[in-house]
């Protein structure tokens, strides 16, 4: 089973960048769509973006869309979020997932089987 440890959020103010990483182990996720999910006190779990396997498809929710990138680095068993032009908005624990299908991009939560415990990104306005 893999495990995966998201990292790299912190408190930063409105109009700035973060990178997170999620690290996987365990066994490769070469095969596998990964994505990431953000979760608001008293919101529900929502879908950012997620990318197959390969890296040749993405899709990223509309209210990040132009300000949040997805990548991978299947070599260092890694996947990123590139997070400009952050708003108070985007202020939630980031978790990120792996697809419980290989091959396959996914995006709704039910199809990720594997979870990490997220990381907090707070943006200040």
């Amino acid at each position: 089973q893999v495990q995966l440890v998201e990292s790299g959020g912190r408190l930063v103010q409105a109009g700035g960048s973060l990178r997170l990483s999620c690290a996987a182990s365990g066994r490769p996720i070469s095969r596998y769509a990964m994505g990431w999910f953000r979760q608001a006190p008293g919101k529900e779990r929502e879908f950012v973006a997620t990318i197959n396997w390969s890296s040749t498809n993405a899709r990223i929710a509309e209210s990040v869309e132009g300000r949040f990138t997805i990548s991978r680095d299947n070599a260092k068993n890694s996947v990123y979020l590139q997070m400009n032009n952050l708003k108070p908005e985007d202020t939630a624990v980031y978790f990120c997932a792996e697809a419980g299908t290989p091959w396959t991009i996914v995006t709704r939560s039910s199809q990720f089987t594997s979870w990490g415990e997220g990381t907090q990104v707070t943006v200040s306005s």
